[in-house]
Order: C-alpha cells, then structure tokens, then sequence
C-alpha cells in the first residue's frame, strides 16, 4: 500500500492581535484607518496552532483526526486542502483531494444546486462530461431533486450538507476530507454517508474523517491520529488510541447539572447514577449490582411528543446500547407531563463487562434533539463479575438463565 499523504515536520502560526487586512471591504479598511491613531497597541502573540506535525496515510484508508477543541485539527484540515500553507514542513499529496469542511463551503449561494454541481467538478478538473455522468447519482444521494434549480441561499443547513457531501463524495476523488458537518444531517442521512465513506474505501481511496463521535470514528476507522496542542500526541489502532483518548485523566462522575439555563418547555435539574452497591466514585460498581441512571426534569409548558435518549458507550468508543423514556410505549414518542419529575433507566446486574463506561443524553427542543456527549462515567469492577470469573469474552457479560429437562 502506497502512501497518498506524506506530512513532516508541518508547523502553523498565527499572531493573535494582529488583523489581516487582504479581503476587508473598503468602508471597513476606512474604519479601521480611523480607529487606528487612538488604539492602544499591544504586540501581537505568537500562537502555534500546529508544531511539528508528521504522520503518513496509504492509500485505501479511513484514518480519523481526534482531539479536544482547539488541538489544530481544523488548521491541519485547511494545510491538507491547500487554503492555508504550513509555516514550517511540507505535506505531499498525491492525488485529488476533495474537501467538506464546513456546511456550504465551496458552494456560490445565488448559484442553484445544479450549477454548483457544475461548478465543483469543475473546480475538481472534471470536464462537463465527466461531471453529468456522475449527475444522476449525485441527486439521488442528496435526496433534493424538487430544490435542484432552486439558488442554494435557500437550502436548509441540512440540504446543505445533503448536497455537499453527495457532491464531494461522487466526484471521484482520491483523498475526500470529512469534517465535524455530518453533525448537521439527520440520523438516516449519517448512516447513508458512512456507508458511502465505506465504499470510497473499497474503491482504492482514502478517507480523512474528524469528528468528536467516538463510536463514528471507530466503527468507520481503521487508524486514528490523536492531536493535542498542536502535536501528534498518539498514532495508531483505532481502537487502542479511542480507549486512551476517551480515559485520559477521567474519573467516575455519577452527577451531571446543566450550566445553562432553561432553553424551552423541557429542563433538566440533574442526570446521576445510582446504584443498590456501596460504591463510593472512587472504584465503581461491582459487576453483580443493577445501575441506575436517574433523569430529574421539569416540564414547564406543552410541546411535542418527544422522548429522552441514552446512549450506553464503552472506553473504546463502541456505542454498547441506547434505550429511550418512550422503550415501554408502542410509540416511538411520548406525551409529557408538566410539573417536576424523574425518568428512571435501570441497567441490571450481572449485565456489563468490567471496564470503563460514558453516558451521552438527549434533550428535546421542539422537533429536534439537543445532544449532550459523555456526561456520565462510570466503572464496572470485577467484582461478581462472570467474565472475571471464567474470562469469557464478548462486549457484555449477562447471567442468561438456563434450563434443563429431559434429565434421567
């Protein structure tokens, strides 16, 4: 397998108080100009957003960018799109790159959907040709047919993203970058384009993807590059650097309250973990003993059926389970009731792996759901556990009940 990426030694700086002046309009370059003799002057700071960044991507592979916000995975984004060049270093590409960085980047807005169709592939390389061959499939994936001559101005963020994926993706390029933008499409539509990913992978092609969902990154990718202030702090098996990434400098934490306050009918007071077990935070709960996760809400108006969602994950970033407040309803949602009250989800004993687990939540807003990564920790110990037992393997580890009959 031949490398397609091949960066070293790449550094990036920017001075932080220093405004660059090259694509300001006039009236504020005036403004400025005015502004100028009564400023106070400070110097500028020198802030290296990447410093000696070197790793190697082959050809045919997913490879995921992780780390906190402000690591410089979006300065080495820009370098591997070529709209910003390293300070220091050098990144050789071979190949072409197609980037999709942020909703409705490369897009013209007074343009329609079929024009900026036209207008990517060209800026691509792609002749007319080449492009209307691809056309067809372009629509379907991206599902706006009804909008194609409508000027995308007009698009939805999640049109936006529909189109700007199906196109980046479709135009046959032999590097695609990803960014967080998935984010913005709705659950049907992120299967759709990992399952597209996947393909482009099968196809000899190679897949830069950056995201903060740790079960995307490892179910998609096969190596992880982990950033952290501006360096390569680890490289490698997805799964190995998931599990360090997620446990670095975590401890348990059974409670979570919301820093905000209350954003619509629906508030939270608290998400905690409860359980029967002595567990004091410091070495989790035994694996033998059920796990409580206790929802405290209010509801202060009427708003659409809804529902709250958990999402179970493991140190690995595999998402174990997700169970919602509508589980016992025939219904995907529910109606609420208003007042204060408590949503209790009990994980049972004899059910969980020993290891270390996160907890992400939903809060519904309208129509639509507000996410809330990993507010919870816990460990499960060893302790009654049957896998510590008899070293069985497998990704949880339930007490099944087994029968006998037909016994002399």
């Amino acid at each position: 397998m031949s490398d397609v990426i091949i960066a070293e030694g790449v550094s990036k700086s920017y001075r932080l108080g220093e405004q660059t002046t090259a694509y300001n309009l006039l009236r504020e370059r005036i403004v400025q100009a005015f502004k100028t003799p009564f400023a106070r002057q400070q110097p500028a700071n020198e802030f290296w957003a990447l410093k000696d960044v070197s790793f190697t991507v082959g050809s045919a592979e997913v490879v995921g960018l992780i780390g906190k916000n402000g690591a410089g995975k979006s300065t080495l984004l820009k370098i591997l799109s070529r709209i910003t060049e390293p300070a220091e270093g050098r990144i050789d590409l071979h190949g072409k790159v197609s980037s999709l960085l942020e909703v409705g980047i490369g897009f013209h807005p007074e343009l329609s959907g079929r024009e900026n169709v036209y207008l990517n592939g060209a800026i691509l390389g792609m002749s007319r040709r080449e492009i209307r061959r691809k056309f067809d499939e372009i629509v379907d994936f991206a599902e706006i047919s009804k909008f194609l001559d409508t000027p995308v101005k007009r698009y939805s963020s999640g049109m936006y993203v529909r189109l700007a994926f199906a196109v980046a993706a479709h135009l046959e390029p032999d590097i695609l970058i990803v960014d967080e933008v998935l984010a913005v499409g709705d659950s049907a539509f992120q299967q759709k384009c990992l399952g597209k990913m996947r393909d482009i992978r099968s196809e000899g092609r190679t897949v830069i993807v950056v995201s903060h969902n740790m079960s995307t990154v490892s179910s998609l990718c096969q190596r992880v590059i982990w950033l952290a202030d501006g360096k390569v702090k680890a490289a490698g098996d997805a799964q190995a650097i998931i599990r360090q990434y997620l446990s670095e400098g975590v401890k348990n934490d059974f409670v979570w309250t919301p820093r905000h306050g209350i954003l619509s009918a629906f508030e939270y007071h608290s998400v905690s973990i409860e359980s029967g077990s002595a567990a004091d935070g410091g070495e989790g709960f035994p694996a033998n003993a059920p796990i409580d996760v206790v929802f405290d809400i209010s509801i202060h108006d009427k708003f659409p059926a809804g529902r709250i969602e958990m999402r179970l994950q493991t140190d690995s970033g595999d998402l174990l389970l997700t169970s919602t407040s509508a589980d016992g309803t025939v219904q995907v949602n529910h109606e609420w009731k208003r007042g204060r009250q408590q949503f209790r989800c009990r994980i049972p004993a004899d059910f969980l792996m020993p290891g270390r687990y996160f907890i992400t939540i939903t809060e519904p807003y309208g129509s639509h759901d507000i996410v809330r990564e990993n507010v919870l920790t816990f460990s499960v110990t060893e302790e009654g556990s049957l896998s510590a037992r008899d070293q069985r393997g497998g990704k949880i580890a339930p007490r099944l009940q087994w029968t006998l009959t037909g016994a002399g």
